[in-house]
């Protein structure tokens, strides 16, 4: 199962490197000289297409095999039975291992997946004060 972005975000990194190729573009066409900066624009459109076309085709986390995992250059990867402790913070999960923490940026996630992960993570079996999901069913 993936939990997807929101489609604001994906578009935000969309427009935002459109418009550094668009820059760039026009200041390499300009028949000034070249300095290393014009070329800053192109590597800067790069970066955020390159970002917009692997968060759209990746998503922001995975939940496979037991396992939960967040989509980045270096993200994380625990075990869903490991999971002692879940913290609502800030808009934020913060879910909780003897070993690691995996925060998790509810701002940025679609509106179903949302009860996807709630879903989810309300079945882990959890102590009622570990966890905000207590006494809430998700269907």
């Amino acid at each position: 199962m993936k939990i997807q972005y929101k489609r604001k975000k994906l578009n935000s990194n969309l427009w935002i490197g459109i418009v550094w190729l668009i820059i760039g573009l026009l200041t390499l066409s300009y028949d000034g000289q070249k300095r290393w900066m014009d070329y800053g624009y192109i590597f800067m459109a790069v970066l955020y297409l390159g970002q917009y076309f692997y968060e759209s085709r990746n998503q922001y986390l995975t939940i496979k095999n037991g396992k939960i995992s967040k989509n980045r250059f270096f993200g994380r990867t625990i075990e869903l039975n490991q999971i002692n402790w879940i913290k609502k913070y800030a808009g934020d999960y913060i879910l909780k291992t003897d070993k690691q923490e995996l925060t998790i940026n509810t701002d940025w996630i679609d509106e179903k997946s949302i009860l996807e992960l709630n879903k989810v993570l309300g079945q882990l079996k959890l102590s009622p004060e570990k966890t905000p999901f207590a006494n809430k069913t998700y269907t």
